[in-house]
């Protein structure tokens, strides 16, 4: 399994860009910032994070997951993705 794949450099990439985005949040609401600015800039580091979290899935479904099936064993990786998928219904 490779866990340092580009796929995995995508969603580290989303993930400092939201970081550094929560600092202006931050700063924004310090500032008293119109609220609706504030909120908008909330949504999308929302959508940087969901973004990264797709990636990280989508790696972990063509690597670990792939690798469980291939050894005939993938009800563990396929529980696991569907209390993920869960999490994001309710």
């Amino acid at each position: 399994m490779d866990h340092c794949s580009c796929e995995s450099k995508k969603a580290l990439a989303s993930l400092k860009t939201a970081r550094g985005q929560i600092d202006g949040i931050v700063k924004m609401i310090e500032d008293d910032r119109y609220c609706i600015d504030v909120s908008k800039q909330i949504l999308a580091v929302v959508a940087l994070l969901k973004k990264a979290n797709s990636t990280i899935l989508r790696q972990h479904m063509n690597t670990c997951v792939a690798e469980a099936v291939a050894e005939g064993d993938a009800s563990e990786k396929m529980a696991e993705l569907m209390r993920i998928v869960d999490s994001y219904i309710v």
